[in-house]
């Protein structure tokens, strides 16, 4: 049986409110549908709509919000994305960075139990608060810089690739980079104040003390290392997940790709570049921690390296590995299932899936 729809406000036009599809029954009589309530902001683009679909006695309903907008789509998907997979992790990110400074013990164990004993609980999510201040921009710009540069890049059904080399190589280099750049300073203030106990009383204290006593320079201190070491980490990330998806679509012959599936190959592509690149990342902390308790102020990342090798062995070079790759697997993986899921969740129309 057919309906009719019965629009008490002209949804086609710009309209800050709009009520519509009423079906009208073979009585006469009329009734609504659930998934007809759109609440829109015109100027923005925006809208917010349930869609409830009923098989026999079964009610299952899909949350919509209509964004026009496709660059808003993928910054508020990378921003959400970021914000969880980082708070979900936050435990083995600040043990990761205690034993790459090894401040509170040379094992997991021990850095563990140091922390339970002089801050408890809290200690393990100290400075997580600006983790999630930095992350959420930052991996909004470099999920938004990767979809974009990747979509740009890659060529169209029949036509010859644009580049030599596979687009997501680059797109993700693109990526790191430019999160990178805007967003370093907070990476520093978030591991003097999860490091330095009782030096800081928060991110503003820890942000003037800095700039006071030791210059705006150093809120960069460390920028070398890391722009070197987001390069191949983001490149191959991004390559790597890119890869398994479209290896999982040939072999599944499936074109959508489920959340678990999504958390599988996220966690395996941040397997795969965390392993590759770890020694850069150990650079970059000490780097940043600086001359704290009379630690040794490196000239550059190779002064870095050559020193930490010479000193504690190719084993320091990887100090912190097992709990890195605890904390970036899972977080990598979080964070792809996350930004797929809040895609889906933003549509730019809302019949779309």
């Amino acid at each position: 049986m057919g309906r009719r729809r019965l629009h008490l406000f002209d949804d086609k036009k710009d309209a800050f409110f709009s009520v519509y599809d009423l079906g009208l029954n073979k009585e006469g009589q009329y009734y609504y549908h659930p998934e007809a309530l759109f609440a829109s902001v015109g100027q923005m683009g925006m809208s917010f709509s349930v869609h409830e679909e009923r098989v026999m006695n079964n009610s299952k309903k899909k949350l919509k919000i209509k964004v026009k907008n496709p660059s808003l789509r993928r910054l508020i998907s990378g921003a959400f994305a970021g914000a969880v997979s980082r708070t979900l992790v936050a435990p083995l990110e600040t043990i990761r960075t205690h034993l790459m400074v090894g401040t509170s013990g040379h094992s997991t164990s021990e850095v563990f139990h140091d922390i339970m004993i002089n801050d408890g609980w809290k200690g393990l999510f100290r400075g997580n608060f600006v983790n999630v201040i930095r992350v959420a921009p930052s991996k909004a710009i470099e999920l938004f810089a990767f979809d974009t540069v990747n979509k740009s890049l890659s060529p169209k059904p029949g036509e010859q690739p644009k580049l030599p080399i596979p687009p997501s190589l680059i797109a993700g280099a693109c990526a790191g980079v430019s999160s990178t750049i805007c967003t370093y300073p907070l990476e520093l203030l978030k591991t003097r104040l999860t490091v330095q106990r009782g030096v800081y009383n928060g991110l503003l204290d820890a942000f003037l003390k800095i700039i006071k006593e030791e210059g705006p320079s150093e809120l960069y201190r460390g920028l070398a290392p890391s722009l070197i070491g987001v390069i191949p980490y983001s490149a191959t990330n991004y390559f790597a997940y890119d890869t398994l998806r479209k290896t999982y679509r040939k072999f599944s012959k499936k074109e959508k790709i489920g959340n678990i599936e999504t958390l599988l190959i996220g966690s395996a592509a941040g397997a795969i570049s965390s392993s590759a690149t770890f020694p850069l990342e150990v650079a970059r902390k000490h780097m940043q921690v600086g001359a704290l308790s009379g630690r040794q102020v490196y000239k550059n990342v190779i002064h870095a390296l050559a020193t930490i090798l010479e000193q504690e062995g190719i084993q320091g070079l990887y100090r912190g590995l097992g709990p890195s790759c605890m904390k970036l697997v899972p977080a990598a993986g979080i964070s792809f299932m996350c930004y797929e899921a809040c895609k889906r969740i933003l549509v730019e129309n809302d019949d779309e899936e």
